[in-house]
């Protein structure tokens, strides 16, 4: 049966090897609305970035599960406890390691101005809304939604431990090779879906879900069909129903384009 809600990560999932979308996945997007399908955006990647990337949709997952939105209206930002994001700043800052720390709120991302290039470069290909400023210190008490932290020489290997010792209760996801996000218990992707499956009155049943990294893990846990890619991390294969071809071939468009035409034939 077609699933009728389908969620999509974005790096090493739907785009390709270089970043980028599918040249036809506009025709995709269309085809699957005729079908009744909703199909969502679901990344850690920024709303505003996301809404840059799809202009002509307007129902996301962004900031890793912490960010829902529907018909161009936020339903849920779930923010850290503020002792929270203060804990996990301590503890980032007793990081021999060099990296850098993004602070999102739900409307922009705070970058400390003194990042270097190599991290400017990283955090501009996810964050389109960025303040550069003097001290991270100051925004210790905003809304803060998520905190990420890019590390070059990597997030697990260096950030995991410290952040697991400050904040445990929170939910801290290995994002990448090179970036970490911690946000607040119970948000990840997998929880998001079943928001928006509640909002569209899908059951979990008819959702599918494509991804390669462990902060996608619970969005496939969750999906009623779970389809990872052929590049993605052991432990999402292990539960996965589906194998996708890899990413650099447009695997997600090779499952779709056969989900729908199972559909019509």
């Amino acid at each position: 049966m077609l699933p009728q809600l389908i969620a999509l990560d974005m790096d090493g999932t739907l785009l390709d090897g270089n970043g980028q979308l599918p040249p036809d996945f506009s025709a995709i997007s269309t085809r699957a609305r005729q079908l009744g399908v909703t199909l969502v955006p679901a990344s850690g990647r920024q709303l505003a970035t996301l809404q840059e990337m799809f202009p002509h949709e307007d129902t996301f997952i962004a900031e890793n599960g912490s960010v829902v939105v529907h018909d161009n209206r936020v339903i849920s930002a779930t923010t850290l406890p503020t002792a929270a994001v203060r804990a996990a700043v301590a503890a980032l800052r007793t990081v021999d390691a060099a990296h850098t720390v993004v602070l999102c709120t739900p409307d922009t991302a705070f970058v400390h101005k003194g990042a270097d290039e190599q991290a400017r470069a990283e955090i501009s290909k996810y964050y389109r809304s960025v303040e550069w400023v003097d001290d991270l210190g100051a925004l210790l008490d905003a809304d803060i939604i998520k905190i990420a932290a890019y590390c070059a020489d990597g997030s697990e290997k260096h950030l995991h431990q410290p952040l697991l010792a400050a904040v445990p209760e929170h939910n801290i996801a290995i994002s990448g090779a090179v970036w970490l996000d911690v946000m607040a218990a119970g948000v990840n992707k997998g929880e998001a879906l079943h928001t928006m499956a509640e909002l569209l009155a899908v059951p979990m049943s008819r959702t599918a879900a494509f991804g390669d990294f462990l902060n996608d893990y619970e969005l496939l846990r969750e999906a009623g069909t779970a389809i990872a890619m052929e590049n993605a991390h052991p432990k999402l294969k292990e539960i996965a129903d589906l194998i996708a071809p890899p990413n650099t071939e447009f695997g997600v468009m090779t499952v779709l384009r056969q989900l729908f035409d199972s559909e019509e034939s």
